[in-house]
């Protein structure tokens, strides 16, 4: 069979799945007797309950989680199950401790969203790559015992056999790294959440290793179950703490940033009453200099004219007959001197009146130490940034986290394939490189939902042992398998 058929034949039985979880009503309630709270990053919080031994429920199931008083019910998926104790990834918290909540699994939405998936897939093929896919649909349908013949190095599709687990992580670490330097985004799953954890720790180490900034380039879907894996701590990793952080920062440059543009709001028409005070400051100094020119120039001539009539007795005949002939006389040098005594009283009445309003001026026209310089620098930034305009525009925009945006800016995503099949997020993203870690333990509708979202590449590692005995590529033959056994969800 092709892809296309293959995946065709697993909505078939998929659709059968759901339809008899909807009519058994296997989606039983589980009581848990106890919760605590594990930790805590951005907005999800990690939560150990303790359930019944005889509870069946598979990790990245979405359940409900409903307290013993029916307030604050939240959603969660479920990471790990252990037979007595459940991790559970919930979007809300509880408090420290939980006394008792009731478990609702969604077994029945889990198929049905892993259909919509594969559905998705064929109705919309140019939004969907299965190129690589269809290398990978002949080795989901070969026999057990002759996978072994179709081992292939193409540079389409890879696979690596081996039982030494960690000789095959490391093969995977070692090409992450080659990809990662050739600019290619990865995709790399693992069976279960703690596998992931380790895979990580290994690729991370070797990303360490080759010179790269693994913080940078490797994120964790989902909350990482282990602290540390390889030396690295994984906190750092994971895609909740990293976008959190991201944003986090960015919240704190758009608050200095709404600080800036209020100062800037401040400065700007205080400044401005202050140069508007200072060009009126300048107009009566200039004024105050042109009467104190007109003043010494009245001074200068009165003072001619006072020593003209002190001396005009004594003055030779000519001399006194010159002046008496352009009008200057004993009688009329008096009159001058009182008409320049007349003027200079109006003079000395308009400079006290220039003064007092320099003096009024002065302090109203003063600018503190470094505002000036303050405003230059935030006009400066404003400007970089657009204008006023666009500073508003950007303060106003919205904080709303894009889980799309930021996952695309990283090289290497890590995750489990049920949150693959399942999470709308990888609906929307593509790769370059699917990297399969203990691909015999992935249900093969997994494989083929995760190998449809690269373009060019798939890498396939495992335990050849493991396919028959994992048994989860092969597709169940109808009336074989009764109401009890676990149904073929795309989940590992």
């Amino acid at each position: 069979m092709t892809a296309t058929e293959l995946i065709e034949s697993w909505i078939t039985l998929l659709e059968a799945e759901r339809d008899r979880l909807a009519h058994t009503g296997q989606d039983s309630l589980v009581m848990a007797s106890y919760g605590r709270l594990v930790g805590t990053t951005g907005g999800l919080h990690l939560y150990e309950f303790v359930v019944p031994a005889d509870a069946s429920l598979r990790i990245d199931l979405p359940v409900s989680v409903i307290p013993a008083d029916e307030a604050d019910t939240t959603e969660g998926i479920v990471l790990r199950y252990t037979g007595k104790s459940l991790l559970v990834q919930l979007v809300d918290g509880l408090g420290s401790e939980v006394p008792s909540v009731t478990l609702v699994p969604d077994e029945t939405g889990l198929v049905s969203t892993a259909v919509a998936r594969l559905k998705e897939v064929l109705a919309k093929p140019d939004l969907y790559h299965l190129g690589p896919t269809e290398r990978l649909a002949v080795l989901l349908q070969l026999p057990a015992g002759e996978v072994e013949r179709f081992s292939s190095a193409a540079s389409i599709f890879t696979t690596l056999w081996s039982d030494d687990r960690a000789l095959r992580r490391q093969q995977l670490g070692n090409l992450a790294t080659e990809l990662i330097r050739a600019n290619k985004r990865i995709l790399l799953i693992s069976p279960d959440h703690d596998a992931c954890d380790e895979m990580v720790g290994t690729v991370g180490r070797t990303v360490k290793a080759g010179g790269l900034n693994y913080r940078t380039w490797i994120t964790r879907y989902e909350l990482p179950l282990a602290s540390q894996a390889a030396g690295l701590e994984l906190h750092e990793l994971g895609f909740e703490a990293q976008m959190h952080q991201f944003y986090a920062k960015s919240q704190g440059d758009k608050a200095s940033l709404k600080h800036k543009y209020d100062r800037f709001r401040e400065l700007t028409p205080f400044l401005s009453r202050k140069e508007a005070k200072q060009k009126d400051l300048d107009e009566v100094r200039l004024l105050e200099w042109r009467l104190v020119t007109h003043m010494r120039e009245l001074q200068v001539r009165m003072a001619d004219a006072q020593k003209t009539l002190k001396d005009f007795e004594n003055l030779p005949l000519f001399q006194r007959l010159a002046l008496q002939a352009v009008g200057k006389n004993a009688e009329s040098l008096t009159q001058y001197c009182a008409l320049y005594q007349g003027q200079m009283d109006q003079l000395d009445k308009e400079l006290d009146a220039a003064k007092a309003r320099i003096q009024q001026l002065v302090p109203e026209a003063a600018v503190p130490r470094g505002n000036r310089a303050e405003f230059e620098e935030l006009k400066e930034q404003i400007a970089k940034l657009g204008g006023t305009k666009k500073v508003r525009e950007l303060l106003a925009a919205e904080e709303n986290p894009n889980r799309q945006a930021f996952i695309q800016n990283r090289r290497l995503v890590a995750a489990t394939p049920g949150r693959v099949a399942s999470d709308p997020l990888f609906s929307r993203v593509r790769f370059d490189v699917l990297m399969v870690d203990d691909a015999p333990k992935i249900a093969a509708p997994s494989l083929l939902a995760a190998a449809s979202l690269v373009r060019e590449r798939i890498v396939v590692s495992g335990d050849l042992r493991d396919i028959a005995a994992a048994g989860r590529w092969a597709m169940p033959v109808a009336g074989t398998r009764t109401a009890s056994q676990p149904a073929p969800l795309p989940i590992a």
